[in-house]
């Protein structure tokens, strides 16, 4: 079995039966409702949220490392790490109500190789280099999978298969994402009724957004204005703050490093308390 294998085999039911028998408190359950407001910078921060709520790609990297299915539910490569077989996970509907089809992720993986349907739900893709780490590389943002490979903006047209539908966007000021109902992901991500984000392009207003209560994150916030205030926690700590956030949130107990924002998962791994 191949590292790869592994890791997708712990990310099954047994890290379930792991986290269980690490004493996880109550505490750390999350709690389904309420909306989660984010005050980001004027910087890519609302389109890589706004992107990890609305798509889905076809396969995630959990905060510990961890590579999971998403979009896919399985994969299989040559001895080479060539030739990429994919299974498509059935029933997944677009937020305008069309079903996923095959095609629509050939689309997105024809930048990669050529790729090709081998039947409803399964496809193939050959890579002009061979590339064992390829479900590693699925899982970036560059290949979320749009309905017949069409861009992913503008934001407020965004149509994708992820745990929050559009309700209202502009760029580089605003989005307001809310939960869809039955997603197949069901209980396993996405607890929020909603997700906000507010660009704030001061760092010492985004800390008095959070001080006043009208967001319950701040990304980059004015350290010595965040500082200040009690009952907050810092990510990935004080002295280096990348997020400041209220006690009304809940966190998972690890946080990616990979990328501020959690990779972007904000919206599907966070919760209100």
């Amino acid at each position: 079995m191949t590292r790869i294998d592994r890791r997708a085999l712990f990310a099954s039911g047994a890290a379930a039966a792991l986290l269980a028998a690490t004493g996880a408190s109550l505490a750390d359950t999350p709690k389904q409702g309420g909306t989660l407001r984010l005050a980001v910078p004027r910087d890519d921060s609302l389109e890589q949220v706004a992107r990890g709520a609305v798509f889905d790609t076809l396969t995630e990297i959990a905060p510990d490392g961890t590579l999971r299915g998403e979009l896919a539910s399985g994969w299989q490569t040559d001895a080479q790490a060539r030739v990429w077989s994919f299974d498509l996970r059935p029933d997944v509907q677009f937020h305008d109500g069309a079903a996923l089809d095959v095609q629509d992720v050939t689309a997105v993986l024809a930048q990669l190789g050529r790729a090709e349907a081998l039947g409803p739900t399964q496809l193939r893709l050959e890579l002009a280099e061979a590339n064992p780490g390829l479900p590693f590389l699925l899982a970036d943002s560059r290949f979320v999978i749009t309905r017949d490979g069409q861009d992913v903006t503008p934001l407020n047209a965004a149509n994708g298969t992820g745990s929050y539908r559009v309700e209202r966007a502009e760029d580089d000021r605003h989005f307001l994402g809310r939960r869809v109902s039955g997603h197949y992901k069901g209980a396993q991500a996405g607890w929020l009724d909603a997700i906000e984000i507010i660009v704030i392009p001061d760092a010492k207003v985004r800390a008095e957004a959070l001080r006043d209560g009208f967001v319950d994150v701040a990304a980059l916030p004015s350290a010595e204005d965040a500082r200040a205030l009690r009952g907050l926690r810092f990510h990935p700590s004080e002295a280096d703050m990348a997020l400041a956030i209220s006690a009304n949130v809940g966190m998972p107990r690890q946080i990616s490093q990979r990328a501020r924002l959690d990779d972007g998962r904000i919206a599907e791994r966070w919760w209100m308390v």
